[in-house]
């Protein structure tokens, strides 16, 4: 993909609602409405309205909250002693019944499993293992562990005085220990996780203990601690033996973390922890510039699967502050060849100050006794300059009391400053502040660099974490052997082995499906190679129109280039199917300082014209904007385009207009057709109404993800984002809407809503409401069903999300028409797992893609899959560089009752419709577009970009931040219409 647009990224953010949310009753089906079209000889033909029940405006509800939680809670089987799900759907099609032999070692998927307690949220059993395709052999980064059956005893930690550290945690546990461990402990050799729980491999001698330690630290300093370590309760391992091999629902997960604490001890002691994976030096770090350098590590998780635990080891990467002095840091990050003499600027000294606030640093100036403070704040006065009261014992004790500046301070003492011209860090309060040069403080080693990273930074973590499958393969292997787990101490105490090989799971590959596109072109229909294909000889199935455009350069590109550009684009827009008018309303070349300005300033010089012109459209269709060289203004381009003037845009960078080939151009045209209207390419089994489940009824495909702001940007909101597909039964056009939310939360705040008007009483109204009133509205007909793909969600959240998202759901289909409830099957899409699939012989080429990955379509639903619920791994794209990370799919609800290989082979097939490009993607587009639509709304609060990867966090006060957060603005009626954030 090229061009800006082209360009992805993580961020999160906008509210848009239409008028559905707005009015009191309205009607939610409208009678009026235009029926998805499509072009003649090869383009879609028009579905036939189907009869439909007579809706009133009475029959509109606002639903009880109780009533719809209390069904909702019944269909998801909250309390419930049964193990069955009954829910009263309305009529649906026959659907297919799965029949396949379960995996060895694991309860007969869709087999009746013992009744759930009353407090567990029961996901669907898996309904049976897939059979659709090549089978074939692969390997995962998944190690087999065994644990013997003997007790774990959980004991409960308090420190007092109270310590934050995990790191000083661990150190005041390895002295008690070590000076505790035979005589009070009785030689057992606990795992602690570094917080407040302790296990051991048997009971210790007591129920309660209280220990008394005297603690030493680097800088003399002594401290005296109390432990207390108090008896919880103790486990076997037969819940969680019984849980694997199928036999039990619910997973024993106090079982898993406690071996899981058992493995991690070890790296926990000597390594630096971050979340699951563990850091060092020693396993390899490189620079990636601004101060700031990238260290190497690894990840290990402890998982239940088919094949019993394993053990996920993945590699990993990630940023550190080099452990440098800190005037290195400050020359570093601010690009500055030399101290500059005259000190920082402001400017410079506040962005100075979001990077290092909460950075440890140790002390140089008094010799053996090294201090460490955290960073507060930067001082906006000079050493020379920065006064301060000495306290008693600082100096001798005439001078107590005394006002004096930390340089002369610093020069009566330990010698004089060779920058006093710069700030002093702050630590400590500010009631009793602590004032330091810069100079005399080095960065303590082994911290994470958690602020938002640039460009640059992030090609360079990029670079060195990336690996071919078989260099990584080896690294991973190599990695196990190093660790040795099975000489561990801990786990040598607790009988746990893992096996040093990678696992050999059987695996199959799905065929790709086959691709409509005009009977006008040479090529009418397409069979992918390798997950992808290209537009050669090939015309868009439902060519857009655009008659009314216009060009601005806000480049310094010469007039002719991007005229010849304009001329190129037009040209391959109408080969590969387009309408595009040869003539822009004007092409204009403005200077980037006055770019909002000119923005407006050409919207209305361009209706003036189209209405001097008399032509059909009133305003623009597509507006071209070639940015300058830096891409800092794509962000307020389209906040300004989608939220006030209503235009679509697409932008480009100078550097591709210049090459201007071909390739870029029929991208370009790949975006601009589904901006404005148009359908690339559909699934010829989509034409043919054979996709099972979807193709039988009226269906409406979700997609959902929340974006969150960078860390450290604690008053930026977080932004859902929501699409849905309003071409049914083709499935490639999706509408998007956006929300803010509070910081933070991963629930979907405006799924469903009830606003309190004071004319109109309640109103009800959210984004899947307004989307399922535009579904209406385009197809003349009602979902029958519901297929909600959610990104973004992790394992601990499974069950929150179901059971808040699926409420909403089911409350904004009721508040529509009375006991409309079609049926739904929510699914989560992973991306941000660690499990990694490498081809069994990386000699053979034709079990491989190029890049030395396993082959689109690779899916994975036994082994190291869950023991009896209802996921798979599926590798839907293929690698262009490093090791490809296939998507782990969940299926948290299906009253649709999909077969195994029906929501395998769909998910796949959908893999092939992305509109960006001609290439099968990583993850089920309704959930990709969901993510871009989020990035995109970001760009509407955060405004510019000083990189690629993202908008821009970098020197944005918490003030403004807080301000633009609740002021997010509105998307425009005509743009929520068509995809604008391809």
């Amino acid at each position: 993909m090229s061009g800006r647009d082209g360009q992805r990224g993580r961020g999160r953010g906008g509210r848009g609602r239409g008028t559905a949310a707005q009015e009191r009753n309205p009607q939610p089906f409208p009678s009026q409405g235009r029926a998805p079209g499509g072009r003649s000889g090869g383009a879609p033909p028009q579905p036939q309205p189907q009869p439909q029940p007579q809706i009133q405006p009475s029959d509109i509800r606002d639903p009880s909250s109780s009533t719809i939680s209390r069904e909702l809670g019944e269909r998801l089987q909250i309390g419930s002693s049964s193990g069955s799900i009954q829910a009263p759907v309305p009529p649906r099609p026959s659907q297919p019944t799965a029949a396949s032999t379960p995996e060895s070692g694991s309860a007969a998927p869709g087999s009746s499993l013992p009744p759930v307690s009353s407090k567990a949220l029961v996901f669907p059993s898996r309904p049976g293992f897939g059979t659709v395709g090549m089978k074939c052999r692969i390997r995962a980064n998944h190690f087999v562990v065994k644990a013997a059956a003997k007790n774990v005893f959980q004991y409960e930690i308090k420190i007092d005085p109270e310590v934050k550290s995990r790191a000083a945690s661990r150190a005041l546990m390895n002295k008690l220990i070590e000076q505790f461990g035979e005589s009070h402990l009785s030689g057992r050799l606990p795992a602690y996780d570094g917080r407040n729980i302790l296990y051991t491999a048997g009971s210790l001698p007591f129920t309660s203990n209280i220990f008394e330690l005297n603690f030493s630290y680097k800088d003399g300093r002594e401290k005296t601690y109390k432990i207390s370590i108090k008896f919880a309760k103790d486990f076997d391992l037969y819940s969680l033996n019984q849980f694997l091999q199928g036999r039990q629902r619910e997973c024993p997960y106090d079982t898993i973390t406690a071996l899981d604490v058992v493995l991690r001890e070890f790296p926990a002691q000597n390594y630096v922890t971050v979340s699951r994976s563990f850091f060092s030096s020693e396993f390899g770090s490189s620079p990636v510039g601004d101060g700031v350098e990238c260290w190497r590590g690894y990840f290990q998780s402890l998982r239940p699967t088919q094949l019993g635990l394993t053990l996920n080891v993945d590699l990993s990467a990630t940023s550190f502050f080099k452990s440098v002095n800190l005037i290195v840091f400050v020359l570093e990050y601010l690009n500055l060849q030399s101290v500059p003499p005259g000190g920082l600027q402001d400017r410079q000294r506040l962005q100075l100050q979001k990077a290092l606030k909460g950075v440890r640093v140790e002390t140089t100036h008094v010799n053996n006794m090294p201090r460490r403070y955290r960073i507060t704040a930067l001082t906006p006065l000079p050493a020379s300059k920065l006064m301060f009261t000495i306290d008693e014992g600082k100096v001798e004790t005439s001078s107590r009391g005394a006002e004096i500046s930390v340089a002369k301070y610093f020069r009566d003492n330990y010698g004089a400053l060779r920058f006093e011209f710069l700030p002093c860090i702050k630590a400590g309060n500010d009631n009793k502040p602590t004032y330091l040069p810069m100079e005399v403080c080095n960065i303590v080693g082994g911290q994470r660099y958690i602020k938002k990273l640039n460009e640059k930074q992030v090609t360079q973590i990029l670079r060195s974490a990336c690996q071919r499958p078989a260099d990584k393969e080896r690294s991973i292997i190599q990695l196990v052997k190093r660790n040795n787990y099975n000489l561990d101490k801990h786990a040598k105490q607790f009988s746990i082995t893992v096996d040093p090989n990678l696992t050999t799971i059987e695996a199959r590959i799905l065929p790709p499906p086959r691709l409509k596109y005009h009977d006008s072109g040479r090529e009418k229909m397409c069979h992918p190679s390798v997950g992808q294909w290209n537009m050669l000889n090939k015309r868009m199935i439902d060519g857009g129109s655009v008659d009314a455009w216009a060009c601005i350069n806000f480049s310094r590109l010469g007039g002719d280039v991007v005229e010849n550009f304009c001329h190129a684009l037009v040209s391959v827009c109408n080969n590969i199917g387009l309408s595009f008018n040869p003539n822009p309303v004007d092409v204009y070349s403005r200077p980037p300082s006055q770019l909002e300005n000119s923005l407006r300033e050409m919207h209305t010089q361009s209706v003036e014209a189209l209405k001097r012109m008399n032509a059909k459209h009133k305003q623009l269709q597509l507006l071209i904007i070639v940015l300058p060289d830096t891409r800092s203004l794509y962000g307020t381009v389209k906040r300004i385009c989608e939220t006030e003037l209503g235009i679509i845009s697409q932008c480009c960078m100078p550097k591709n207009l210049s090459k201007c080939n071909d390739q870029y151009l029929k991208n370009l045209s790949l975006k601009i057709n589904v901006k404005v209207g148009g359908r690339n390419t559909v699934l010829e089994d989509a034409l043919n109404k054979r996709i099972p489940l979807v193709s039988d009824a009226p269906t409406i495909i979700f997609g959902a993800d929340v974006t969150h702001p960078a860390p450290g940007e604690d008053s930026m909101c977080s932004i859902a984002a929501v699409v849905a597909s309003m071409d049914w039964p083709w499935v490639t056009k999706y509408r998007g809407l956006v929300s803010a939310q509070p910081h933070r939360q991963e629930i979907i705040e405006d799924l469903f809503k009830i606003d309190r008007d004071p004319q109109r009483g309640n109103v009800a109204g959210g984004m899947i409401r307004e989307l399922l009133v535009a579904f209406y509205k385009e197809t003349r007909t009602k979902p029958h069903r519901i297929i909600f793909y959610r990104d973004g969600v992790s394992e601990s959240q499974f069950k929150d999300v179901l059971l808040l998202e699926m409420d909403a759901i089911r409350k904004a289909c009721a508040s529509l028409q009375e006991g409309y409830l079609p049926p739904v099957t929510f699914v989560v899409v992973q991306k941000r797992h660690h499990t990694r699939l490498f081809p069994e012989n990386h000699n053979n080429r034709d079990m491989m893609d190029r890049s030395g990955n396993i082959l689109p379509g690779t899916i994975v639903d036994r082994a190291i899959c869950h023991p009896t619920e209802f996921d798979f791994f599926l590798c839907s794209h293929a690698g262009i560089q490093g090791t490809s990370r296939p998507a782990h799919y969940h299926v948290l609800y299906d009253e649709n009752k999909f077969t195994a290989d029906g929501l395998q082979v769909l998910t796949n097939n959908l893999c092939y419709t992305f509109a960006r490009c001609t290439r099968s993607v990583s993850i089920v587009p309704p959930a990709f577009y969901a993510h871009l639509a989020a990035f995109r709304a970001r760009y509407y609060i955060e405004g510019e970009s000083d990189s690629g990867s993202g908008p821009s966090s970098r020197g944005v006060t918490r003030d403004s931040t807080a301000v633009a957060s609740s002021r997010l603005p509105t998307l425009m009626e005509n743009i929520k219409d068509v995809m604008f954030y391809c």
